[in-house]
């Protein structure tokens, strides 16, 4: 898998509006961040200038939009600003905000995305970490319908439908195949709103700065006039003939399926809470915030059971560094020579494969009618690993070699049987100073991990 460098803000933008729900004159400003910081949330208004990580466990509200709290604060209708920062590939960005929501701009993505093509973005030393989806996950609500599957897939991409009992919104599709599309496909829907909705809405203290310039308003079902009326007053719009359905709106829809779009949007903001890009295709029935947000949390609570996903293993594709490579950087011959390729390696870390037959010299006694590999030749095994990660970095490589100086953290989680294939990932967890290397190494079965070490090893010149 190509490596691709996590990204943050050449420097601040601010922008300021209105509430959708407080009404309240709002200011927002996003500032680069360094990597591995994440997108966080600073409520500057409040004593002590909360910061709220932006992930799916802290979302604590799904009602017309997403709302991230912690340690007593919170901030609502930030899907828009999550779904341009994850679409625009910002990794890390601190966004601080003087109110208890962001502001609602023109209802859609758009000025964020401009405003972040304008300061422009800057890549950062550290790679990213995506999500990659392995398997077919699935949430559902049967009480609304909602459905979203997640599969796996080279890229993140989304098909969405969605159905609501209107004449002008019935059924609609929409999708998005790469991010790129983003700006001029998907940024530029509003969202929408029924008539029939805004006074209930209205009781329950939201949409209070809800108007023409930042939603669409849908006015569907015919209502006596005096009652249009008060609406029209309500949200501060012109009255309109009550006998005239359709978009109160003067601007014409962006798209033929606006709406549809729109759902696109807010999908990528709050799948953005994963807090990785994510490689997997979402098929959306009927999405909605509360719907994003389970499948979000199912990742998130995926992400922490396992620490380090399994690498990618493509037994068809060429290795990076193949057998006879190895034996030019490593001087173990064997019997004990336990890696057999390598597949991948960046500036942090590196993955090799040992594939066990019942041919290795350690069976016949470890065991005679139960062959299991020693778990200390697991751990050597991965110490190869680091040894080839460290002497490919150096020059005449073939002049040095690495020396144990201590192995701490060791877990032996599953036995490793003849057929099974071990792959190893291995990671440099500090620099290397004056020739010593801290690394940890995992050792996977499939999706299991089956054994861990953190070592150290001296790097010393020999020749």
């Amino acid at each position: 898998m190509s490596q691709v460098k996590q990204k943050t803000l050449k420097k601040n933008f601010t922008l300021n509006g209105i509430g959708l729900h407080t009404g309240k004159n709002i200011h927002v400003n996003f500032l680069p961040a360094p990597e591995n910081h994440g997108i966080k949330i600073k409520r500057i208004d409040l004593e002590g200038a909360t910061i709220i990580p932006a992930l799916a466990e802290n979302v604590t509200g799904t009602q017309r939009g997403t709302i991230l709290s912690k340690g007593g604060a919170q901030v609502s209708t930030v899907e828009h600003a999550m779904a341009a920062l994850y679409a625009m590939g910002i990794d890390n960005c601190l966004i601080e905000v003087d109110a208890p929501e962001f502001p609602i701009l023109d209802g859609s993505a758009c000025k964020y995305v401009d405003a972040i093509n304008e300061v422009g973005t800057e890549e950062q030393d550290s790679y990213k970490d995506y999500y990659i989806v392995r398997r077919k996950m699935e949430v559902s609500d049967p009480a609304t319908g909602a459905k979203l599957t997640l599969l796996p897939d080279d890229t993140f991409s989304i098909n969405s439908f969605i159905e609501f009992e209107s004449q002008y919104i019935h059924n609609q599709s929409a999708s998005i195949e790469d991010m790129k599309d983003f700006e001029k496909e998907v940024a530029p829907a509003r969202t929408f709103v029924f008539v029939r909705e805004i006074e209930q809405l209205h009781k329950a203290g939201l949409i209070q700065g809800g108007n023409l310039e930042n939603a669409v308003v849908i006015y569907e079902r015919e209502m006596p006039q005096e009652s249009l009326d008060e609406l029209a007053k309500l949200i501060g719009v012109p009255p309109h003939n009550a006998t005239e359905l359709g978009y109160l709106n003067k601007k014409a829809l962006v798209f033929p399926n606006e709406p549809a779009r729109h759902k696109l949007l807010d999908v990528i903001g709050d799948m953005a809470l994963v807090g990785k890009p994510i490689k997997g295709r979402i098929i959306a029935t009927r999405p909605g915030h509360k719907i994003n947000n389970l499948l979000a949390r199912k990742l998130r609570k995926d992400i922490k059971l396992n620490e380090v996903q399994r690498p990618i293993y493509d037994v068809s594709k060429e290795p990076l560094l193949d057998i006879n490579q190895i034996r030019e950087l490593i001087p173990h011959r064997y019997p004990f020579l336990l890696v057999d390729k390598i597949i991948e390696k960046t500036d942090k870390y590196i993955v090799g494969v040992k594939n066990i037959t019942v041919n290795e010299p350690f069976f016949p006694g470890h065991f005679p009618q139960e062959p299991v590999m020693p778990g200390v030749l697991q751990v050597e095994a991965m110490a190869q690993v680091g040894g080839i990660f460290v002497l490919s970095g150096l020059e005449n490589p073939e002049s040095y070699s690495t020396y144990f100086l201590k192995i701490d953290e060791v877990k032996f989680r599953q036995k490793v049987v003849p057929g099974d294939t071990l792959i190893i990932r291995v990671e440099l967890t500090s620099e290397i100073r004056r020739g010593i290397a801290t690394m940890r190494g995992l050792a996977f079965i499939g999706e299991k991990v089956v054994s861990e070490a953190v070592f150290t090893a001296l790097v010393e010149k020999t020749k």
